[in-house]
């Protein structure tokens, strides 16, 4: 969505937000934000109360209920916080998500510990299958949770799987689905140490997608919720720069780490890999081969 929003939609959204909380709110001031690649983002206000609204077009009006229960899902554990969702809907033109506003801040002194102790509660929050009660989105790109109760079956199919079949549609040919294809008939190997609960996980936990509140509480945001290995999660953590080491250390004595997470954790990375792959072009392509080249020749 590159648009502007109308000044129906905002009406419509002011209007949303009244019927939701039983309040009346006429949107006075909209602010852009920045830092999304997906939605449109702002900060609309009546000159007292603020809200957060995301933006697309109307026909991702699916996507963003998915992500509110997915940050109600979270909410609901007791142990990370997220900002709540308030109301979600379309007209002819938008679909939106509006959220509690929340004052963040990029990093807190000393709170990386507290971040990695309230994970590693989250990560104990279990479901009896892996997947969830309903599909959403990691990124733009659909993510299926189908409910499986083997863990390698559902990352073979509806991770890695899902995301070689889309590169293939994207014309990612040759080598990538050649490696793809090897790798997927030794994934029960190279998971084979893995015995692992059905955590709830954000699901696509990297550095843009936690923050801190003014009272230095974690706040992690932007979810791709499902129940499957915790170790997806702390792996992904560690794709794009990693987190403070005090997060890690705290998170490892609430937690400890299975052996072999270092081999898995590039299994679990290769999912986003490939996404980032299939929604920003060729310049992943290489990255996606050497690292299945590497989980090639470790059992070999």
């Amino acid at each position: 969505m590159k648009n502007s929003p109308t000044a129906q939609t905002w009406n419509e959204i002011g209007t949303d937000i009244s019927a939701f909380t039983q309040t009346s709110f006429t949107i006075t001031q909209t602010t852009p934000i920045g830092g999304g690649c997906i939605n449109q983002a702002y900060c609309v206000t009546n000159g007292k109360q603020r809200y957060f609204v995301k933006l697309n077009a109307r026909e991702q009006l699916s996507m963003f209920e998915n992500e509110a229960a997915g940050l109600m899902e979270i909410h609901q554990s007791q142990t990370l916080r997220v900002p709540l969702p308030i109301c979600c809907g379309c007209d002819n033109f938008s679909a939106w998500l509006v959220l509690e506003y929340l004052d963040l801040i990029g990093s807190a002194s000393g709170k990386g510990r507290d971040f990695g102790k309230q994970l590693a509660a989250m990560h104990r929050t279990t479901a009896t299958h892996f997947g969830w009660n309903r599909n959403n989105t990691i990124g733009s790109t659909p993510q299926v949770n189908a409910i499986s109760s083997q863990w390698v079956d559902f990352w073979r199919t509806h991770r890695l799987g899902y995301q070689l079949k889309l590169a293939q549609e994207n014309g990612f040919n040759g080598k990538l689905q050649t490696l793809g294809e090897n790798l997927l008939i030794e994934l029960d190997e190279l998971l084979a140490e893995a015995s692992p609960l059905a955590s709830l996980l954000h699901g696509d936990l990297w550095s843009g997608n936690y923050a801190f509140d003014g009272s230095g509480n974690p706040v992690i945001f932007d979810p791709a919720v499902y129940y499957g290995d915790r170790e997806t999660d702390m792996a992904m953590t560690e794709l794009f720069g990693g987190f403070p080491a005090d997060f890690y250390s705290a998170y490892r004595h609430e937690y400890p780490l299975d052996s072999g997470y270092n081999t898995r954790k590039i299994v679990y990375n290769l999912y986003h890999i490939l996404n980032h792959l299939n929604l920003f072009g060729s310049s992943y392509r290489r990255q996606a081969e050497q690292m299945m080249g590497f989980l090639l020749a470790e059992i070999r």
